[in-house]
């Protein structure tokens, strides 16, 4: 039975475990993108998407809780430089995003163990993705329509103005 099992282990006691998020949550954050196992990767998601929300949440509040969350991200991710570009580069670009921080995308399989490797990315760096979309507006709108159907226009006949011709 797998009741109340909520953390993956990932074969490693706690000490280990955590420090490990912590090196990957470092790596993620200085270069954008890391490639790990797909466990590993959706660990890494649980452990950094908190810690990301934390750093958005200091631009909006006062100085005293903005000190509180860096303290909070700093005793998970033990990098005052990582702490340093996360709660400046990284939550400038997130700041107007809900949530979903990170993408996973699966690679394959790695050829020594046949292990199923993945992408693991913040999202708003990656330009491949964010440049032919356009961005969303902000303002919500409700489901009911404001005034029911729009006219149409009838379709222009450019057929019939070339054979005049």
């Amino acid at each position: 039975m797998r009741h109340g099992k909520k953390v993956n282990h990932l074969g490693r006691k706690t000490a280990h475990r955590k420090a490990m998020l912590a090196n990957m949550a470092c790596s993620l954050i200085e270069h954008k993108r890391i490639n790990t196992t797909v466990a590993k990767a959706k660990a890494l998601k649980q452990f950094i998407e908190p810690l990301i929300t934390k750093s958005k949440a200091e631009n909006n509040l006062t100085t005293e809780k903005g000190t509180h969350n860096r303290r909070i991200v700093f005793k998970n991710l033990r990098d005052k430089y990582a702490v340093t570009e996360l709660f400046s580069a990284v939550s400038e670009k997130v700041g107007d995003r809900p949530g979903g921080y990170t993408r996973i995308i699966k690679l394959g399989n790695r050829l020594g163990d046949n292990a199923d490797m993945a992408m693991i990315e913040l999202v708003d760096f990656n330009e491949l993705y964010n440049a032919d979309k356009p961005k969303k507006k902000t303002t919500r709108r409700s489901r009911r329509g404001k005034g029911g159907a729009k006219p149409t226009t009838p379709p222009v006949e450019t057929a019939a103005t070339s054979e005049e011709e």
